[in-house]
């Protein structure tokens, strides 16, 4: 029984948002014909398209077969529509990435594409995690460390440095530490240990595991903020605290904590020109910044 392509097409949206009813809002129709649409493609296709996972619907095996199908049919009515529609660069790209990548990188780097390609809509998660092993939902996930991923493509983006900082107002009250030794018996601004699911981000605790933490949050941000406010030293990304003259860098020589920015992109959605464009856009403005994420700003 041959699949009919609407049902594909159907499908193709529901790979691409991981849930019924974020597809069914962008294809125009209801939860309840979506559902309905992958019933039938799996009775025409003899077998289940999607399985359910914690963060939404994930293709098997047989779906992702189906997507490619889907994205030749999709391909074949955006030239009916129009010669160069097929390489537009529009529609919905879903990104997740740290508070520091997503502010810096992410939000400038889509903004200078978005003058160029104005349909493009880019939705930004900002998280600090592992790489997921089921990203529905998800066109690029940006992560600290080397991820270990299957069906999955894995890109290295670009190192980042480290180091410690704090304000001067605290250096001026607390004194500035001449060594590791002396810096242990400063409090420590940083990540909550127990939410911290990324090892490459353990830096403080291996480095002077008796420091005593201070004030801790999941958001880097707040540890900038908290570290400006005086409430320790923090251990911030070097392009993010060297943005405040507040700030000064802490025993570089013995700090200087280098970690890489990894890429994984779903197999589905690499062959779409707007995931392409925004993966360019990343690596331009990474590329600009070299300076910055080495730290060399701040010495």
């Amino acid at each position: 029984m041959n699949p009919d392509p609407q049902d594909l097409l159907v499908l193709l949206a529901v790979s691409r948002t991981g849930r019924f009813t974020t597809a069914a809002a962008t294809l125009g129709l209801n939860h309840t014909t979506v559902a309905r649409r992958i019933s039938a493609l799996e009775t025409a296709l003899g077998g289940r398209v999607l399985a359910r996972t914690v963060g939404g619907w994930e293709l098997s095996d047989l779906g992702r077969r189906a997507v490619q199908a889907a994205e030749g049919v999709e391909s074949a009515v955006q030239l009916l529509q129009s010669p160069d529609a097929a390489t537009a660069v529009t529609g919905v790209v879903r990104l997740s990435a740290t508070d520091g990548f997503s502010a810096y990188v992410a939000a400038p780097a889509v903004a200078a594409l978005q003058r160029d390609h104005p349909a493009l809509q880019v939705e930004i998660v900002t998280v600090t995690r592992r790489a997921l092993q089921q990203r529905s939902g998800l066109d690029i996930e940006v992560v600290v460390g080397r991820p270990q991923v299957h069906r999955a493509e894995a890109v290295h983006l670009a190192d980042y440095t480290l180091g410690m900082y704090a304000s001067h107002d605290y250096l001026d009250a607390h004194g500035a530490p001449a060594d590791l030794a002396e810096l242990a018996q400063h409090p420590l601004v940083y990540f909550i240990d127990s939410m911290l699911l990324v090892d490459d981000l353990d830096a403080p605790r291996r480095l002077v595991p008796t420091m005593r933490d201070s004030l801790t949050s999941t958001n880097v941000f707040v540890h900038v903020e908290a570290t400006r406010a005086g409430a320790g030293i923090g251990l911030l990304p070097c392009f993010v605290a060297d943005r405040h003259a507040d700030l000064v860098r802490i025993l570089p020589d013995l700090i200087d904590e280098h970690l890489p920015y990894w890429m994984v992109l779903r197999p589905e959605s690499l062959t779409r020109p707007a995931v392409a464009a925004v993966v360019e856009a990343l690596r331009l403005r990474l590329h600009g910044m070299a300076d910055q994420l080495e730290g060399a700003l701040g010495h």
